[in-house]
């Protein structure tokens, strides 16, 4: 569903990332795992359309978007839920999960959809008319994923989705990526759980200094040794 091709992403003269592919297949939760500043969230960026790469293809459903613009891409089907929730915190809840389905058939879909983020999150039904920015931070980021929803995606990318959270909340959000890929969506993950996110990981890539230097299955990486030692702390 998704092919990264030797994309390089440089802000300004500064690159950042060096020729990164993967790809990532239909109905798969994929994870990109790595130290902070490794280029995790600039390659999402650069999928998503809000970073343009210097160099390489971005093939999404068989057609090439690396020059296409974000608010084109929510279209195609791709749909990038990103780090630190960036809500509009003036606006209800259930406000914010209208923006995400104001074209196409996800506008149609739209209280289908909302039924459905209701379902897999009931405390935002409870909340809809409350103002996003007094909900607490779990529930904010539970408002990001529902908004992400809305667009009815067949990909929808995660972008550090526990950051802040208590750890119970932090079960709870990876239960709910795993009742969404169940529901036969498509996952792109970054996070900083490395374990929880190799745990439901069907493929995992390893980013260091802007470059891919290890892959293999979630399972596989879960028990390299090098993997253990840099991020798990064992």
């Amino acid at each position: 569903m998704l092919e990264i091709r030797n994309i390089d992403v440089c802000y300004g003269d500064v690159q950042v990332v060096w020729d990164v592919s993967f790809s990532v297949q239909s109905g798969e939760i994929a994870a990109l795992i790595g130290a902070n500043g490794a280029g995790k969230s600039t390659i999402l960026k650069t999928i998503s359309g809000i970073v343009k790469p210097s160099g390489g293809k971005i093939i999404f459903d068989g057609k090439e978007i690396n020059q296409m613009e974000p608010y084109d891409l929510i279209e195609t089907g791709l749909a990038h839920v990103p780090e630190a929730r960036r809500l509009f915190v003036e606006m209800t809840v259930e406000e914010n999960l209208d923006l995400g389905s104001l074209k196409g058939n996800a506008k149609k879909l739209r209280e289908e959809t909302k039924t459905m983020v209701y379902e897999l999150f009931p405390r935002l039904k409870e909340r809809r008319k409350q103002l996003a920015g007094t909900l607490s931070g779990g529930e904010q980021q539970m408002v990001a994923i529902g908004r992400g929803l809305m667009s009815k995606p067949k990909l929808i990318m995660f972008d550090e989705p526990s950051l802040g959270l208590a750890p119970i909340l932090v079960r709870d959000i990876f239960e709910v990526i795993k009742t969404i890929r169940s529901e036969g969506m498509t996952i792109l993950i970054v996070e900083q759980n490395v374990k929880l996110s190799l745990a439901i990981a069907d493929k995992a890539y390893v980013l260091a200094s802007g470059k891919l230097v290890m892959e293999g299955t979630g399972a596989t990486l879960l028990d390299n040794e090098h993997i253990k030692t840099a991020y798990l702390g064992v």
